[in-house]
């Protein structure tokens, strides 16, 4: 093994150690305040046990002369004392306190808390040899069923376990707990990993359950565009070859000519509306394969769109202010739309209007009216279903734009749209 791929191997382990999984854990204030209370009884506790039981010396030895009869005692003298204590305070005191107080933010950063403690009880041992380390033992274990339950770097948690372990446990004979305070550590450990395993499993399964009823709304968000796009396509067309084929009933008989221009412009709607629909469909199973799709309707094609209008029978005016500036291919389509489904609805329910359209470029936002002159009052009952300008509000929405559309005080309908292009 060269240089190189030692160097990609370690770097590869160090990526895996560090890799989190997940987002941090959101705490409530009750497990903030539940976290305090552990940590101050542990350290209260931990504390006052040092302080009562002190750094245990070994009894004095009794020489065999000793076990004679003391003579009298003397004033002012005392016999020595089998054993003393000698007072826990300052430095070491300190350590007992930091093997039970990281415990406050077991949940938030669990395995700086782990190695603080780790820390503390390895430097405890050697200032106290002979203290008892059942209390830190405790805070240890809680210490490491926190790291590996919220850690979000579960394979560095999980060594850092067996590593923390390894380094707590290896005490001397003089300071190891007692064997009924090891067994009952030995299963709290047991149950604390069990328990641990059987949270990460219900966190997994959470998480793939969020996940799908995100990808679920994605799917229904995404089926409501494509419902919108198929709406205005169809719908516009489809219109205007009603229009024209009726247009050519009524005039085959008596001008066969005028029948075949408006066969014509049947046929050219029908082209146009396949052209659209293979666009919305090659949005669906784009794979690289196919024919390329046809560029995304923009203002480009207004003109295109009015001519179509007008074949209907419709005199359709189109007027551009302003100077034109480079536009997000969505802003465009999102403008066409509106100019589309205003005058498929004055084909539709203004029978005998006429149509002007203002496209102004302005420099803060692009701004759309469509405005016809009102048709007949038959024309007029039907409003439809409102779909097409629902589905419009929604499609400016996504850029920050907004609808408008009414009856104008002469008996016509005004459509005005409005769509921020950040360019001020």
């Amino acid at each position: 093994m060269d240089t190189g791929d030692l160097r990609r191997r370690l770097r590869a382990i160090t990526a895996e150690l560090w890799r989190v999984t997940g987002p941090p854990p959101k705490l409530s204030r009750w497990a903030w305040a539940a976290d305090a209370v552990l940590a101050l009884v542990l350290t209260i506790a931990s504390v006052d046990a040092a302080i009562n039981r002190g750094d245990e010396q070994a009894p004095v030895e009794v020489s065999p002369a000793d076990r004679f009869p003391a003579p009298p005692e003397l004033p002012g003298l005392r016999p020595p004392a089998p054993w003393e204590r000698s007072e826990v305070t300052g430095w070491p005191l300190a350590l007992v306190a930091l093997t039970a107080l990281p415990l406050l933010t077991r949940r938030r950063y669990p395995l700086a808390s782990l190695w603080v403690i780790v820390a503390a009880t390895q430097a405890l041992q050697r200032e106290l040899p002979t203290l008892d380390l059942t209390p830190a033992l405790v805070c240890f274990a809680i210490a490491a069923y926190s790291a590996a339950l919220y850690s979000r770097r579960r394979v560095l948690a999980i060594g850092s376990v067996v590593v923390g372990a390894a380094l707590v446990v290896s005490v001397d004979s003089e300071n190891a707990p007692a064997p009924g305070y090891a067994m009952f550590l030995l299963l709290c450990a047991v149950s604390l990993i069990a328990n641990a395993i059987h949270t990460w499993k219900q966190r997994a399964l959470a998480l793939q359950r969020e996940q799908e009823a995100v990808a679920g709304l994605a799917v229904q968000r995404e089926r409501a565009r494509l419902a919108g796009e198929l709406h205005d396509v169809v719908s516009h067309n489809v219109s205007m070859m009603v229009v024209q084929a009726g247009a050519a009933r009524t005039v085959l008989d008596t001008a066969p000519e005028l029948a075949r221009e408006a066969l014509l412009a049947v046929e050219s709607s029908g082209r146009a509306a396949m052209v659209e629909l293979r666009h919305v469909m090659g949005l669906l199973t784009m794979d690289g394969d196919g024919p390329g799709l046809a560029p995304t309707p923009g203002l480009d094609q207004l003109e295109v769109l009015a001519d179509g209008v007008r074949r209907a029978g419709v005199p359709v005016g189109l007027v551009q202010t302003g100077t034109r500036v480079p536009l997000p291919a969505g802003v465009e389509l999102a403008a066409y739309r509106v100019v589309q489904e205003a005058l498929t609805n004055t084909v539709k329910h203004a029978v005998g209007a006429s149509v002007t359209v203002t496209v102004e470029h302005a420099p803060d936002a692009l701004r759309v009216e469509v405005t016809d002159t009102g048709g007949t009052g038959a024309a007029r009952a039907d409003h439809g279903s409102g779909r097409g300008l629902a589905g419009l509000r929604e499609r400016l929405d996504v850029h920050g734009g907004s609808l408008a559309a009414g009856p104008t005080g002469t008996g016509g309908f005004r459509v005005r749209a409005v769509i921020p292009t950040g360019n001020s």
